[in-house]
């Protein structure tokens, strides 16, 4: 079955970008000249994609208007500068979208289930929006791929040093024959101590499951800090039926700290058509001030 519906998990605080993030969205930090979620939403339509469900919290309005026709705005550019005339249409045409808002933060299994009626009986796509991924081929189509091959749950991996996969989950994985980068998944845990670990892989930022997780997250109970995780209900799938991951060809961001939100902007920006090459030249003469000192 093709994938055609996705739920972005988006009501997080943004507390690692404090205080930045107290009245603006996260989400909504620019890169250049889109916000955050933009790029998400257009790695999603850009993989088939077609209806999405953004799960807020309250105070991210800017989300859903961002996202909005802006009639007054269109009005006033349409004849004074049509480019941006057709950004601003383009933006409000990426994709179907849709929102709702988790009433309380109980952990992203609990935001996931918020999407059980959106959902329905499909396959969806799950998407942590602090993962900005740039790849050729978009990540989200290559584990659409993966899904729509072997029939099971698929999540986007990379492989970790020793001393940062406790920071993160840890698969039991093992390659598929006459696969490079794909592998079946038959267990994991949550920021594993070093006894625990199974191997370096870790899930990042994206992953396809089956409908049969929402009923999976209805029995899971509360884990890490009272909330339910979505990593537990996917731990019991990759058990039960197997799951598949993929090592995935691109370069991910974590755009939910600092360092990596700098990061993001910087490389991305040197790709810009519109401000890379001038953009270049200004770190070569920084690096080249930093030199002489």
């Amino acid at each position: 079955m093709k994938v055609k519906k996705a739920v972005i998990l988006a009501a997080g605080f943004g507390t690692r970008m404090l205080p930045a993030t107290k009245a603006v969205p996260k989400e909504m930090l620019n890169i250049i000249d889109k916000p955050a979620i933009q790029y998400i939403v257009e790695e999603l339509a850009a993989s088939g994609v077609t209806d999405i469900l953004i799960v807020l919290s309250r105070g991210k309005s800017a989300v859903q208007e961002h996202f909005d026709r802006a009639p007054e705005l269109e009005a006033a550019l349409i004849d004074k500068n049509k480019q941006l005339y057709e950004q601003l249409i383009y933006t409000s045409k990426i994709a179907e979208l849709t929102y709702v808002r988790q009433q309380e933060m109980k952990g992203s299994g609990n935001a996931v289930l918020c999407g059980k009626g959106f959902v329905g009986n499909e396959p969806f796509v799950v998407v942590y929006p602090d993962d900005i991924m740039v790849a050729n081929v978009p990540v989200t189509a290559q584990i659409c791929k993966a899904y729509e091959k072997h029939g099971l749950g698929a999540v986007a991996m990379k492989e970790f040093s020793d001393e940062d996969i406790v920071k993160y989950s840890s698969l039991d994985a093992k390659m598929l024959e006459n696969e490079n980068n794909v592998y079946k998944i038959t267990d994991m845990v949550e920021k594993p101590t070093k006894e625990q670990v199974f191997t370096n892989f870790s899930i990042l930022g994206r992953c396809v499951l089956p409908a049969k997780i929402f009923g999976i997250l209805e029995e899971t109970k509360p884990g890490l800090g009272g909330e339910i995780w979505l990593t537990d209900a996917m731990k019991r799938l990759a058990r039960e039926d197997g799951m598949v991951g993929v090592d995935f060809e691109g370069v991910r961001y974590d755009a939910g700290n600092k360092l990596g939100f700098l990061k993001a902007v910087t490389e991305i920006a040197l790709s810009n058509e519109d401000v890379g090459g001038e953009f270049r030249e200004y770190l070569n003469q920084i690096i080249r001030k930093d030199n002489q000192l």
